[in-house]
């Protein structure tokens, strides 16, 4: 029976998530052409530093990888029981949402710095 189950609801969610989606659109550009507004123009923002932002987040969480790597191999030895390779996965884990999240706060400066220079 549950087996049955899962894919019916899988689909029915599916629909629901388009269909709503699709029913706020229109509801959204019905009240933008009530208030005299054009749907069709979309305010384009530039976004000068996306790819410093990916750049230094990548490498954040590249360096996570590495440290991980290496502090997995010191602290654990090269046959590991069943709970240290939960161990092991909580510190590759661990490292790279930290080192990620500092590329991202070094981004985050690097934009500030130059945005208060010009």
């Amino acid at each position: 029976m549950e087996e049955v189950l899962v894919p019916i609801t899988l689909f029915i969610s599916t629909f629901a998530m388009i269909f709503g989606i699709r029913y706020f659109s229109n509801k959204e550009k019905m009240a933008m052409i009530e208030r005299g507004i054009d749907p069709g123009i979309k305010k384009v923002t530039p976004k000068p530093f996306i790819s410093l932002k990916f750049g230094l987040l990548l490498v954040g969480v590249g360096l996570g990888l590495l440290v991980a790597l290496f502090t997995v191999r010191g602290l654990f030895s090269n046959e590991m029981t069943h709970g240290e390779e939960g161990q092991a996965v909580a510190v590759y884990f661990g490292c790279i949402g930290i080192f990620g999240g500092l590329g991202l706060i070094l981004s985050y400066f690097v934009e500030k710095k130059w945005l208060d220079k010009h």
